[in-house]
């Protein structure tokens, strides 16, 4: 099986949200739910970076899934071209671990530019097609 589907948001703290249900809405629909808990955590996260520091004003960001057999790669594009970094956040930070998160829960990430302008952060799941009973 191989799939694929994406959504533009718009740049507000709404479409962290909205991402997060058209994941969970794709997944479902093609039966690969076995990981939909991780990867709606890294959409989460990444479609969150994408806000806070990855988009131009008035630049929404890109979600895309992409399945093939039991492997989901998930993307978010935005129009800057900084790469993130993962940091160790302290006791009192109140953020900066998304990128820790989404390296603990996936099987792979990166990031990669893209043209003419901005980046795609990814992350690849491996074996998210349904559990058998």
């Amino acid at each position: 099986m191989t799939e694929s589907a994406q959504r533009f948001f718009t740049a507000r703290p709404a479409s962290v949200g909205a991402a997060r249900a058209f994941v969970s809405e794709t997944l479902v629909g093609w039966g690969l739910t076995a990981r939909i808990d991780d990867i709606r955590l890294c959409v989460s996260e990444l479609a969150t970076n994408a806000l806070v520091h990855g988009t131009v004003a008035d630049h929404g960001s890109l979600v895309r899934l992409a399945a093939e057999d039991d492997v989901v790669r998930l993307e978010v594009h935005d129009s800057r071209r900084l790469r993130p970094e993962p940091r160790r956040a302290t006791e009192r930070d109140l953020s900066g671990r998304g990128l820790v998160l989404v390296a603990s829960l996936a099987d792979g990430w990166g990031a990669q530019d893209r043209s003419p302008l901005g980046k795609v952060v990814w992350s690849c799941f491996k074996a998210a097609g349904e559990t058998a009973p």
